[in-house]
């Protein structure tokens, strides 16, 4: 088996005694062993002669079936193979590719609020008040996720399944919003799983993509997605008593897009240019009248990715729409536009948001989106950030602000401490400690105004790590 392998003098003829050996285990390395006891081997050459004996045996045991098993060998059958895919975390089995990715983070977030008085208090406001300053260890905007993807072509359609889990690492109170209820730190209590995503794809590149299931919206999500803040905690909301996620920049900046219910449409991509539009759940108002919606929402956006002279560019607008049906028997329509730019030139990243809306409130769809009477409020916001990047360190900063307006005259005397505008501004740096985790320490300023001149203001340090696969 060996006697392909020469070596000078006494090896060559070593090679040949093992050629004709007899073919019974550890035959060939038991003469190898005499060989080197006679003298006739070194020992470099009784080991490297040994070693690779040893190999062509292993190899050959693999190869031949067991003695007396009577089963011919299996053809070769491609559908029925399992291997690693090209890339990221997954396998190939037969004709589906599954996949993983998923993220981890933590951060101890010290919340410095105003004290309680008749002029901090805000209707709608997400800046903290509380009698004393507070501490936690808790998640930020994201929480953990696991996402699990099995794709597939079958008669020429490109077929998807998702999976998205989202865990947090604080205890839940549950509640009206599930997993975004406030927390609950006590013992004895459980973390809370937000099961964001889980939905179907098909389509093919010169048709486009059909989504059907629940997942991100199309208004208000590249807001969210691009905000420095999404990896970090932003401004942290309920911080004596965690829930799953802090506020990042929603509702100092945008209104949170939310995973609905929907059956979507995108576009191939034509010049950069892609549309997509959507048939979306109705959703009720949070904060107004009971409501009995007969009709779907509708949402649409627009993106553009390009480069221009070295810098590249992701542009984006989008809509909403919904008819809201009051069991009063009144009804009005909450709808709303928005647009934004994501520049980058070298290491520097900008990214600059605007919406505008009637009947859909602020911070949350359908939150303080009507007055008493169901009449729509106006509402409007912007961020605008930057972040520069220099090796392994990264240095961000941003701020944005979140309108709210009266409906009417009797809206303004029934609500004189609602909200008028929340705002913040963010301080990041961020350091890459390898491809998966990065380290991040953070500070925000958040504060929130009434109508009727009301403030209240806080001030949160964040430091911590998200880690991505």
């Amino acid at each position: 088996m060996v006697s392909r392998i020469m070596y000078r003098g006494a090896a060559a003829a070593v090679a040949i005694a093992l050629s004709t050996a007899p073919a019974y285990a550890g035959s060939s390395e038991s003469l190898l062993q005499r060989l080197h006891e006679k003298g006739i081997l070194t020992d470099d050459e009784y080991a490297a002669l040994l070693a690779e004996e040893q190999k062509e045996t292993a190899a050959a045991h693999v190869a031949t079936p067991a003695a007396g098993s009577t089963a011919a060998p299996a053809s070769f059958d491609p559908d029925k193979m399992v291997k690693m895919t090209d890339s990221g975390i997954g396998l190939q089995v037969g004709p589906a590719t599954i996949r993983f990715s998923g993220s981890v983070n933590g951060f101890y977030v010290h919340d410095n609020a105003d004290t309680p008085t008749a002029t901090t208090a805000v209707t709608g406001g997400v800046a903290n008040v509380s009698g004393s300053n507070s501490s936690s260890i808790r998640n930020g905007l994201l929480p953990g996720f696991l996402v699990v993807n099995v794709s597939t072509q079958q008669e020429g359609w490109d077929v998807g399944a998702t999976f998205g889990m989202y865990p947090g690492i604080n205890s839940t109170a549950w509640g009206t919003f599930g997993a975004n209820n406030g927390g609950q730190p006590t013992g004895l209590a459980t973390a809370g799983i937000d099961f964001r995503q889980t939905f179907m794809t098909f389509g093919k590149p010169s048709f486009g993509t059909v989504k059907i299931g629940r997942d991100i919206g199309l208004f208000g999500s590249d807001a969210i997605l691009n905000d420095i803040t999404l990896l970090s905690s932003g401004t942290p909301g309920g911080n004596v008593a965690p829930g799953n996620t802090t506020l990042g920049r929603i509702g100092v900046g945008y209104i949170y897009t939310d995973f609905q219910p929907q059956i979507t449409y995108s576009s191939p991509k034509f010049g950069g240019v892609q549309a997509s539009v959507g048939v979306f759940q109705p959703l009720k108002s949070i904060t107004g009248q009971d409501q009995t919606n007969a009709d779907p929402g509708f949402q649409a956006k627009l993106t553009y990715d390009g480069d221009f002279g070295g810098v590249s560019a992701h542009l984006w607008a989008g809509g909403i729409t919904q008819k809201h049906e009051l069991v009063s028997g009144e009804s009005y329509t909450g709808k709303g536009v928005d647009a934004g730019a994501k520049l980058t030139a070298g290491p520097i990243t900008a990214v600059g948001y605007y919406y505008t809306a009637k009947g859909l409130g602020t911070t949350v769809l359908g939150l303080f989106d009507t007055g008493g009477a169901g009449n729509a409020r106006s509402s409007d916001g912007f961020y605008v950030q930057a972040l520069a990047t220099f090796g392994k360190i990264s240095v961000g900063g941003s701020y944005g602000e979140s309108r709210l307006d009266y409906a009417n005259d009797a809206d303004m005397l029934a609500n004189p401490t609602l909200v008028d505008t929340n705002m913040s501004y963010v301080g990041q740096l961020r350091y890459g400690l390898n491809s998966w985790v990065t380290l991040i320490s953070e500070y925000t300023h958040t504060k929130s105004e009434a109508h009727n001149g009301n403030e209240a203001q806080s001030d949160a340090l964040a430091v911590g790590g998200i880690l991505f696969f």
